[in-house]
């Protein structure tokens, strides 16, 4: 079937059967491969992406046409070449990635959260992460980055 997506505020119009996963309409038909396909059971959080910029969706368990007419964003949408956006910078400079798997859906629920709530406690981010499973870092450096990150899109929005 025929439907049409809007991912990173570009139109995708794309074929697909109806049990498609919104994972694999992202990386296969799309060539968006930031999301990625980690458990097929929605435990691992590497499948997040961004819905109407304010919830945070386990693409592996959502099909492709319950997506249309909704605004998704993926990691590919955060940044733009070299500006990074604040999550991505704050990973960086605070280590929070190590083999980079988890990255992409780690950023995208941080940004969801930081949508929902621009200044969150380490218990905020703790719990709106709990939901993502990162088996190299131990958790304390993503705690960080999102925390940076929310310093630095609140001085910027202060700036404004």
């Amino acid at each position: 079937m025929q439907i049409n997506l809007k991912v990173n505020g570009k139109e995708h119009a794309i074929d697909v059967e109806p049990r498609t996963l919104l994972v694999y309409a992202l990386r296969e038909k799309c060539g968006l491969k930031g999301a990625h396909v980690g458990c097929d059971s929605s435990s691992c959080g590497v499948c997040v992406v961004a819905l109407d910029g304010k919830t945070a969706v386990k693409s592996c368990t959502m099909f492709a046409v319950q997506a249309e007419g909704h605004d998704i964003t993926t990691i590919e949408g955060l940044g733009q070449g070299a500006n990074l956006h604040p999550l991505q910078t704050a990973f960086h400079e605070q280590h929070g990635l190590q083999c980079g798997y988890c990255t992409p859906g780690m950023i995208m629920a941080s940004h969801v959260l930081l949508q929902n709530n621009p200044d969150p406690s380490e218990d905020d981010i703790r719990f709106g992460l709990s939901g993502n499973l990162c088996r190299c870092t131990g958790y304390n450096n993503i705690v960080k980055a999102v925390q940076q990150a929310a310093q630095t899109i609140g001085a910027a929005q202060a700036a404004d």
